[in-house]
């Protein structure tokens, strides 16, 4: 199977990528660090990344930029990073994924319990994962051939402790409780679903 990685660079990506790459054929997608250069905030870079890689079975996306910080500075232009990086780009990469995928293929996207469990300095997040989210749940029953789509929203990974501190109470995702998140949406069934690795 031949699967992209968005965010291929980062503490997840590199995970799951290192993690999936002994089984199946894993392109590496990502703004540094990477086989293919991906900026998801633009429209034309994503149609650019998939033109490079040609057709392919399956896309994970840990990538999603978004403010984070104290909610008095959160202005519109601040509040853009999430809208434009986390939401629309993630968005982006199916809209136009549509049109690269294999019948049958899957999207994976990365959310987030802040959706439902909001903690300070994350509004921004928040809203970013729910429109995701809602955005997962209506692509499902639109896509066509057999294209499967899901989610996996985590709460803080074990891996990111500089996060903890931000989650009080939180027990920490471990990586492969994450890993196995994201094989449940790649390899099994179900569509239009939100899977929380915990």
């Amino acid at each position: 199977m031949k699967i992209v990685i968005v965010g291929a660079s980062g503490t997840m990506g590199s995970y799951l990528s290192n993690a999936f790459e002994k089984e199946h054929e894993i392109v590496r997608a990502g703004r540094t660090g990477a086989d293919v250069k991906v900026d998801i905030t633009s429209s034309y870079s994503i149609e650019e990344m998939y033109q490079q890689i040609g057709a392919f079975d399956a896309l994970i996306s840990t990538a999603g930029p978004s403010f984070v910080g104290p909610w008095k500075n959160l202005t519109a232009e601040t509040f853009r990073i999430g809208m434009d990086g986390k939401m629309l780009g993630q968005i982006n990469l199916v809209l136009i994924g549509q049109h690269y995928i294999n019948p049958k293929g899957s999207f994976t996207l990365i959310t987030g319990a802040l959706t439902h469990d909001p903690q300070k300095n994350f509004a921004n997040a928040s809203a970013a994962n729910a429109a995701v989210e809602g955005f997962v749940r209506a692509a499902a029953i639109e896509l066509q051939n057999g294209i499967r789509i899901n989610a996996v929203s985590p709460t803080v990974i074990e891996a990111s402790p500089q996060y903890f501190p931000f989650f009080p109470g939180e027990l920490p995702v471990t990586m492969k409780q994450l890993e196995f998140g994201f094989r449940k949406s790649v390899f099994g069934a179900n569509t239009g679903q939100v899977i929380k690795p915990y």
